[in-house]
């Protein structure tokens, strides 16, 4: 990779570092999604916990798979719902994903793959994930967090 294109990924991922990290203070003292009690009987209470910490506080996976309100601020009535990606590359991508998709409540796959994709960083058709998704190598133990907590985002509410 030339230089030029690897000090323009370094400065895209520092700016995703900046911005995750000034609106996680703001993301955690927000109210939380209500929950369904069909999903919190697939993990324990304290698997959801970490799931919901990790998802809110750590990946901050509301910034780019919630969508925004008027104001810009994330419209927690759409919880993990799918939404724009809120910024574009310094350098112009074909591959530039313009939609994060849905994935409170009913994950777009089944456990097994969701697992997979946050220990592997590999999506269920055998490919990365495109960026700005981060290609995560989480234990299994917190994916399975993440995933339970996942189930339990109510659409909607």
């Amino acid at each position: 990779m030339p230089r030029k294109d690897r000090l323009t990924a370094c400065a895209v991922a520092m700016a995703a570092v900046i911005f995750f990290v000034s609106v996680a203070h703001a993301q955690v003292r927000q109210s939380p999604p209500k929950s369904s009690a069909r999903a919190e009987a697939s993990g324990s209470s304290a698997e959801i916990a970490r799931g919901k910490y990790l998802v809110e506080g750590v990946a901050m996976c509301g910034q780019c798979h919630t969508p925004r309100d008027a104001n810009g601020e994330l419209d927690r009535s759409r919880w993990l719902q799918g939404a724009p990606v809120p910024w574009q590359p310094a350098q112009p991508r074909a591959d530039w994903p313009l939609l994060a998709p849905r994935i409170g409540g009913n994950p777009p796959a089944d456990d097994a793959d969701m697992i997979a994709l946050l220990t592997t960083g590999i999506w269920n058709k055998g490919a990365p994930l495109r960026f700005p998704m981060m290609p995560f190598r989480l234990s299994e133990a917190d994916a399975k967090a993440i995933v339970a907590y996942l189930k339990t985002v109510t659409p909607g509410n």
